[in-house]
């Protein structure tokens, strides 16, 4: 038969101090942990969510970013007259011939500069193209004005970027007459004006990419196919979502393996703490332990009640991590996208599945602490452990 649950728990309570600072030292790593693959979620998602899986991006071909890219006026006008773009209700073709530009601004709270990128769209591509785009406060801009709009992130985080105020760059001065939200995506990173004006202020005589929606999602491969083998072109199709995701890829990566190797630093740290405290837990049990051996449990039984011991202090610790890290969610950052170099805002954001990938590794600190102290107590002999008492 097994050792009852109660006297573990009551064991754990016994020593309520060492409990508490053993599942706090565990909590502090599954809170270090859990936060790493919150902001790797939270930049996948900030991107991804982006681009839409209907829309096409046409870029400059072996470019990795808009920012590289370059479409001249005489590839994007055979590009814009395929037969596979759709129409809006009025007739219109679905697509946008765009500029990116980076440009510097100063933040509001520590007027240090970054990059912020400047979108030169057609009016098309403001909400016909991108629905997910609201303009939340004034209005959009005037095609053939010098009018901007400028996302929520920008908008909170840089001078001059607010409604009504006015930006300086490219030799001209530029007002904001409206502010955009896009559901948390990295548009609302970004500025947006009339693509014409902002390729003749930045005397750029390209665009950097073009935006189109297709009549139907299985046209895709006929046109990348037709596209990306015409003589006359250089560019490569991809889905825009899938577009945003590979922009996602570097940063993310570089998150996640920075953090993953600092959770198994500090976890080493966690599990000698754990493993000390059960070392210490069985010292002071002696008698206890040559006591439930002559009651007739056998060594396993005292192997998985020290063991499960071990692993209700990793769960209490994953719990506590994650209670804190649950925290995180109401804090937006900002870092530098390494794909486009541009200053991105992104948000912590805690998944069922970053939840469960946490709770496993706090288990796994108490089951790896928790190891040797629990074969040391199923080892011990009987007279001797009676005779300690």
């Amino acid at each position: 038969m097994a050792i009852p649950f109660s006297y573990t728990l009551r064991n754990l309570l016994a020593r309520s101090v060492t409990t508490l600072l053993t599942a706090g030292g565990m909590g502090l790593v599954v809170f270090v942990f859990a936060t790493v693959l919150m902001l790797e979620e939270g930049l996948k998602q900030t991107l991804v969510q982006t681009g839409s899986m209907d829309n096409v991006v046409a870029i400059r071909r072996a470019a990795q970013t808009e920012v590289q890219s370059a479409i001249d006026r005489t590839q994007a006008a055979i590009i814009e007259n395929q037969p596979e773009i759709a129409l809006d209700r009025s007739g219109q073709l679905l697509v946008s011939k765009e500029t990116v530009v980076l440009i510097n601004l100063k933040k509001r709270d520590s007027l240090a500069p970054a990059n912020v990128m400047i979108r030169g769209v057609a009016p098309v591509g403001v909400v016909g193209l991108r629905p997910q785009v609201h303009i939340v406060e004034g209005r959009a801009f005037k095609p053939g004005s010098a009018e901007i709009i400028t996302g929520r992130s920008v908008a909170d985080r840089f001078q001059g970027a607010a409604l009504g105020q006015r930006l300086r760059f490219a030799g001209r001065e530029w007002t904001v007459v409206g502010v955009f939200e896009s559901d948390k995506s990295g548009f609302e990173s970004e500025v947006w004006g009339d693509a014409e004006q902002l390729m003749q202020s930045f005397r750029r005589p390209v665009y950097s990419s073009m935006v189109f929606k297709l009549r139907s999602e299985s046209d895709f491969a006929i046109l990348k196919a037709r596209i990306e083998s015409d003589p006359r072109l250089s560019v490569e199709l991809k889905p825009e979502g899938l577009y945003y995701e590979d922009q996602s890829r570097l940063l993310a990566n570089f998150i996640k393996y920075l953090g993953l190797t600092l959770s198994v630093i500090f976890s080493l740290g966690a599990v000698i703490g754990a493993t000390i405290t059960m070392y210490a837990s069985v010292a002071s049990r002696t008698a206890e332990i040559g006591t439930l051996r002559a009651l007739g449990f056998t060594r396993s039984n005292v192997l998985w009640a020290f063991l499960f011991e071990a692993l209700l202090l990793g769960g209490a610790g994953g719990l506590l991590g994650l209670g804190l890290a649950s925290f995180m969610q109401f804090f937006t950052i900002s870092t530098m996208n390494w794909q486009s170099f541009s200053e991105l805002a992104f948000r912590f954001i805690l998944t069922p599945s970053i939840g469960l990938k946490s709770m496993g590794f706090a288990l796994i600190m108490g089951a790896v602490g928790g190891f040797l102290p629990s074969l040391r107590a199923a080892r011990m002999n009987i007279v001797t452990a009676l005779r300690s008492a």
